[in-house]
């Protein structure tokens, strides 16, 4: 028998209907205004609920929780109490949503219960102790390897047997709206025989996801694939910039350092990996045979739709880039298994970024070097502009969303505006 499909969520808060923030998501974030300090709270359509407040007025009466749990300026302690805490909380926001409850609609508090968004100001969502970027994209890393090695040989031989992976610069990661000074560093054009110094000349984005982890580990302990998703929180869209000047001169022998360290930007809001189970899908089947410890025995895909835009100062956006999740070679299960194999012990809050994701079309190419092709063909913007990279002024925007059978859970979008260097160094 045919499984009938469950009818869509609807709420008697008004929702557009391009909004990434529907009653089925309900993402998690951290925001304060001109009244309020920063606290915890989840959007639905062009609203905030202020957990806290849902709490003082005994909405969360069933559940044992801190008293101040929600007067944070990060989710860390509230990740921390666990799926089953995290959950309830979000089922018991998504049952006062709905449209035939009045619980909340027709509460004298609902008025200090629900923020316009606009008037919100959004914070880094988590403390991040340590971050992690993976390289996941067979067909971001095959372009690279392409550019600058051997076309016939364009990804090295441990790439089909490990996701490969750097640890990056926690401190760097901004959320969205925050501005970022091009980078100055080192770098060596090919046919000078000395490095010169200066603002990077070749500044890209990558277009990434990322997962925030919710559950700690201790020293010499390991995360399999089948309980991975027990250690996901939820997700949020991943801009790593990229000096690919600087990063070329500096990658051998011991990988990123400066090309990449400068800036990471992220969307303010946490979409739950629940939210995003309706769009779970499979991912490309392994080329060679995995060792044990990197077989699935499910699916950890996701159907998320992804978008570049770039925007010159004074100009209307140019959409560059359409890719999608579910391209990714290598899953969350697996990056977090490969993580934790060698011991290496995780926190409540850390990110692990999946790497440009890239897809098999050339319009799906996650990054200007790609676009582009190391700068050999020139993107051309509906304002009449050219681009090799990004320049000074310009605002680079992404977004992602998932849609089936009536349902919409989006991540909203990172925009971030690229200033010019900080000094002469």
């Amino acid at each position: 028998m045919k499984k009938q499909q469950a009818k869509p969520l609807k709420s008697w808060v008004q929702v557009p209907n391009s909004s990434d923030f529907t009653i089925h998501n309900l993402p998690f974030g951290v925001f304060k205004n001109k009244r309020l300090t920063p606290r915890i709270g989840m959007a639905i359509g062009d609203k905030i609920v202020d957990l806290h407040v849902l709490y003082l007025e005994g909405f969360f009466s069933s559940i044992h929780l801190p008293e101040e749990v929600f007067l944070q300026d990060s989710l860390n302690t509230f990740i921390a109490l666990g799926k089953p805490i995290t959950r309830k909380v979000r089922e018991i926001v998504q049952e006062l949503l709905l449209e035939e409850n009045s619980a909340l609609k027709d509460h004298r508090a609902r008025g200090k219960v629900m923020i316009n968004r606009k008037e919100a100001v959004m914070l880094m969502p988590v403390k991040v102790g340590d971050y992690t970027d993976f390289y996941s994209s067979k067909e971001h890393a095959t372009n690279v390897g392409t550019m600058f090695r051997d076309p016939e040989n364009a990804l090295l031989p441990n790439w089909k047997h490990l996701p490969v992976g750097y640890h990056g610069r926690a401190s760097s990661i901004v959320p969205s709206g925050t501005p970022i000074h091009r980078p100055k560093g080192q770098f060596k054009a090919p046919d000078a025989d000395k490095p010169s110094f200066g603002p990077s000349k070749r500044l890209d984005f990558e277009l990434e996801m990322a997962f925030i982890t919710g559950k700690s580990t201790k020293m010499g302990g390991s995360i399999k694939t089948e309980e991975a998703e027990d250690y996901i929180f939820g997700f949020v869209l991943f801009n790593d910039w990229s000096a690919r000047d600087i990063q070329a001169w500096e990658y051998v022998p011991l990988g990123p350092f400066l090309g990449k360290s400068f800036a990471s930007s992220i969307s303010p809001w946490v979409v739950t990996i629940e939210a995003l189970e309706p769009f779970r899908t499979t991912s490309p089947k392994p080329e060679e045979p995995l060792l044990p410890y990197l077989q699935c025995k499910m699916d950890h895909g996701f159907d998320i739709d992804l978008e570049v835009y770039i925007q010159p100062k004074a100009e209307k956006e140019t959409r560059v880039c359409r890719s999608n999740y579910k391209y990714l070679y290598w899953n969350i299960a697996q990056q977090l298994a490969h993580q934790t194999v060698n011991g290496c012990n995780i926190n409540v809050g850390d990110m692990y970024a999946s790497g440009t994701i890239s897809g098999p079309e050339e319009n799906s190419f996650g990054s200007m070097l790609e676009l582009a092709w190391k700068g050999t063909r020139p993107l051309r913007l509906d304002c009449g502009a050219e681009r090799s990279f990004i320049e000074d002024g310009d605002t680079v925007k992404m977004r992602g969303y998932a849609e089936k059978d009536g349902v919409r859970v989006g991540f909203g979008e990172v925009c971030t505006e690229v200033v010019p260097s900080n000094g002469k160094g």
